[in-house]
């Protein structure tokens, strides 16, 4: 069984970072989704494609991984610089401001 660990990134639609702190340990499916004809819906037979564990630390899901023979590949989190601002929000409102205000 082939598997992925990982930390999930945040949503597009969220500025907050919930559910990005557990790492997550993934199958990979083993055979491809088939679509039935009648109705169009996609299946498969693979069960474990359904399978998401999640741990608090990636040594963790390594550790696992390991106990149970799971060929498991780890992709770092790529980190995004933090966007903070001198003087925040309340800079738009400045008396001090040194840009015309466009609108």
């Amino acid at each position: 069984m082939r598997a992925r660990i990982y930390q999930p990134a945040r949503t597009a639609m969220s500025s907050g970072q919930g559910k990005t702190k557990h790492w997550v340990l993934e199958f990979a499916p083993a055979s491809p989704r088939s679509v039935d004809p009648l109705m169009g819906w996609t299946s498969s037979s693979d069960t474990q494609a359904q399978v998401r564990l999640t741990f608090d630390s990636k040594q963790a899901a390594l550790a696992y991984a390991e106990e149970h023979g799971i060929d498991a590949l780890v992709f770092e989190p790529k980190k995004r610089k933090a966007n903070i601002r001198p003087r925040g929000y309340a800079e738009n409102f400045a008396n001090d401001r040194r840009g015309a205000w466009t609108h």
